[in-house]
């Protein structure tokens, strides 16, 4: 005989919804069932009630409580089977470990600044190290050449010796450097040299020390709305005051961040594959945002995200070459094209600032390993790369053309696909019906990684759909997933 649920009021105690507050009733009941599961009121293993009663116990609607108990699955606190009802989990999140000491407890919160706090509250990765559809930042690494890689880097030690175990130059190894520099006036239409490449441990390390060297605590900088949350991480780590700039199709809208910032001191834009929408920024846009740091005596941050893969015509000239002023950092990586845990990344840097540059490096950490950068300019300048680019085009985009054929297929009349002419995920845009976070809770409990567009929104208003990264998984396990994911949403229309 199944167990019975306890009337849940009794269980949560004299608990009280501010019907009239600014916070959403489905987070206040979610805190409620919360803590009651933290303290140990609800039980592990206890069933919780059905969401209908506890709906017409507590006097709310139902999406209500299943917004807050979808909110609750997500995060572990309780478990869920079809036709079986709801339950505790077992094992907690906040639950410490056993044996713990317990000396924290006289200690009176975090101890962070006011920076650290706004840090940890811009934390939201889309990427998922469990690999699961349809996880963000993925590349397909069956895919990557690890046995070549393999004999770069022993050639690297062969070749460069003991010259690659002194101290490194803070500005990275020369040779790559050059390497990288080629690349980007050849493929991108960057204007630099070797000397103003500065190789960095991934672009968010690039975009931190940027942010350091250009801004004053309480500089007001641009961001996009909607944009990547490490973006504006590494702006606040430099103890920026954030400005939201709305993007429409031709990108960062210049006019409207003039009006709500006019003394910006720095803008930071993805201007060949925005993310998350996708849209690549107009040649107008370019030359206004241009013409608007040199009159405001500004800079500007170009993020050359996703420019690789691009599914329609050659690769798009980069916003920095089309500066004449020395107005623009341009910042890139390899994780995508090759593999995340490889860890190099660059800034093209004014050729006035390469020195301070050079300072800055020395100071914070001294530069990058150089082992990996010995064996990534071999990696370039013997072909290679150019060659695993190519490939890696044509593969995403027949698993590209194959996600959005399911999804036409699986979504008709439940949601609309839409992809960039670049990039390596699509979106699914989303009726009113079904909430882009519901959904995205729902499909996590399942195994699948599926961020809300709205999370991506500076005050989490704005667009209702789903991000759907395709380059991890093969054509057949991404259409399996299109189908789970199809049928959660029909349970919801």
């Amino acid at each position: 005989m199944g167990r019975r649920a306890r009337p849940v009021l009794a269980s949560l105690g004299p608990v009280a919804l501010n019907r009239a507050g600014e916070e959403p009733l489905h987070r206040q009941l979610y805190r409620a069932l919360r803590q009651a599961v933290v303290e140990g009121r609800l039980r592990s293993g206890e069933r919780l009630p059905p969401t209908r009663a506890l709906a017409t116990e507590w006097g709310l609607s139902r999406n209500t409580v299943v917004t807050a108990y979808d909110t609750l699955l997500a995060e572990g606190y309780i478990t869920g089977k079809v036709g079986a009802g709801s339950f505790v989990a077992s094992a907690l999140p906040d639950a410490p470990p056993q044996g713990a000491p317990g000396r924290l407890e006289t200690r009176r919160g975090v101890g962070l600044s006011r920076r650290g706090l706004s840090l940890a509250a811009a934390d939201q990765d889309a990427r998922d190290p469990q690999g699961r559809p349809f996880s963000l930042g993925t590349p397909d690494l069956a895919a990557f050449p690890f046995a070549l890689w393999a004999q770069l880097l022993g050639r690297s030690w062969r070749v460069g010796g003991r010259a690659l175990a002194v101290e490194p130059d803070p500005l990275g190894h020369r040779p790559l450097r050059a390497s990288i520099a080629g690349y980007l006036r050849a493929v991108r239409a960057v204007r630099c040299e070797a000397e103003q490449v500065v190789i960095v441990s991934g672009a968010q390390q690039g975009l931190s020390l940027v942010a350091q060297l250009l801004l004053d605590p309480g500089d007001v900088a641009w961001v996009e709305n909607p944009g990547w949350p490490g973006n504006r991480a590494a702006l606040l780590g430099a103890g920026a005051r954030l400005v939201p700039v709305p993007v429409d199709q031709e990108g960062i809208d210049v006019a409207e961040g003039t009006r709500r910032g006019a003394d910006a001191r720095l803008a930071l834009v993805t201007p060949s594959h925005q993310f998350p929408l996708g849209v690549t920024m107009s040649l107008r846009r370019r030359l206004q945002l241009l013409d608007w740091a040199a009159a405001r005596d500004a800079w500007i941050v170009e993020d050359d995200y996703d420019s690789e893969f691009r599914y329609a015509g050659p690769p798009l000239a980069a916003l920095q070459g089309l500066d004449g002023a020395g107005r623009v950092f341009y910042v890139g990586s390899f994780s995508k094209v090759m593999f995340p845990a490889l860890r190099l990344g660059y800034v093209v840097v004014p050729p006035d600032l390469v020195g301070a540059v050079r300072a800055a490096r020395r100071h914070f950490d001294g530069g990058t390993s150089v082992v990996p950068q010995a064996a990534l300019h071999h990696f370039l300048a013997d072909g290679h790369f150019a060659s695993h680019l190519r490939a890696m085009r044509a593969l995403y985009g027949g698993k590209r053309a194959g996600m959005l054929d399911a999804l036409g297929r699986e979504f008709a009349g439940l949601g609309r696909a839409e992809a960039g002419e670049a990039g390596l995920h699509v979106i699914l845009h989303l009726p009113d019906s079904a909430p882009d976070r519901v959904l995205a809770a729902r499909a996590k409990a399942i195994g699948l990684t599926v961020p809300a567009l709205s999370d991506y929104y500076e005050d989490g208003r704005g667009g209702n759909g789903l991000m759907l990264g395709f380059a991890a998984h093969d054509g057949e396990a991404l259409e399996r997933a299109v189908r789970d994911l199809a049928r959660l949403a029909a349970d919801m229309a």
